[in-house]
């Protein structure tokens, strides 16, 4: 296994993976509301924790941004095969881009964040595409196989499109991204 920094590291127990899941989901809520600059001490007390608790798992704010960046990554996908699973393929792809751009128009500074590191943001891109383009692939050919959609969408197109359409969506109250969302969806339907 390995860590945010590509060290080899032995596996954590249960309760310290629990824990770490706490402090992801609190960083994760207060960079919502705050941006990736939240103040460690509000994520610590959203997760109940001290601050040395925060710092002994992620010892830096980019550790933290990069953790919580790919544990989202990691939910987005691995909620593809379950939505799938409960729902007809096209209400299963709906769903799942809803998340997806939830995820999106969440990450709030990220990429000014991690500007420094170069190296560690193009492998958080390839992380992200390495994880979603194949969730989001499934979808879409079972979301075709069943007459839904047209079956020429490809998976790297579609989010990509709907990542410009996220872009700065946060900056205007007057623009909406999951409307024209829906509505590129809504253009995938077969008639």
């Amino acid at each position: 296994m390995e860590n945010v920094r590509g060290a080899t590291v032995r596996p954590k127990r249960a309760d310290a993976r629990r824990n770490e899941q706490i402090l992801l989901d609190a960083a994760a809520a207060a960079f919502v509301d705050g941006g990736v600059d939240a103040p460690v001490r509000d994520i610590a007390a959203r997760a109940g924790v001290g601050m040395g608790t925060i710092y002994r798992h992620f010892p830096t704010r980019a550790d933290l941004i990069i953790a919580v960046y790919r544990h989202q990554v990691d939910a987005c996908a691995e909620a593809g095969p379950a939505l799938l699973a409960d729902n007809p393929p096209f209400v299963a792809l709906t769903k799942w881009i809803g998340l997806f751009v939830d995820f999106l128009v969440t990450k709030h500074g990220l990429a000014e964040a991690l500007q420094s590191d170069t190296a560690r943001f193009e492998a958080l891109h390839t992380y992200f595409l390495e994880r979603l383009e194949p969730a989001c692939s499934s979808l879409l050919s079972a979301a075709a196989a069943a007459g839904e959609i047209e079956g020429d969408v490809n998976s790297y197109s579609l989010m990509r499109g709907i990542g410009n359409l996220c872009i700065s969506s946060g900056e205007d109250s007057r623009y909406d991204a999951k409307r024209l969302v829906s509505l590129l969806l809504d253009g995938l339907r077969s008639v």
